[in-house]
């Protein structure tokens, strides 16, 4: 399984969609806080948005909704 990470806010209702959708499917991922901004340089400077939430999965990216974000990452994930 390709590493997933998820920027998200802490009070972001998309970021907190995926977090859920992500542990009851079993799915490990890493989560960086958009709110350092340390982490949404990065983000920025990676995939050319600081928007909550950013998926990476592997080397695609998604941002967006937990429903636009959500088919593209179960058709990487299987």
């Amino acid at each position: 399984m390709p590493n997933v990470i998820l920027y998200a806010t802490p009070t972001c209702p998309d970021c907190h969609a995926l977090r859920l959708w992500f542990n009851r499917r079993g799915i490990p991922f890493e989560e960086r806080d958009l709110t350092i901004p340390a982490v949404a340089d990065e983000a920025k400077a990676r995939y050319g948005v600081r928007v909550a939430p950013i998926t990476v999965v592997g080397e695609q990216f998604f941002y967006g909704t937990f429903d636009q974000q959500r088919p593209k990452i179960e058709a990487l994930l299987g």
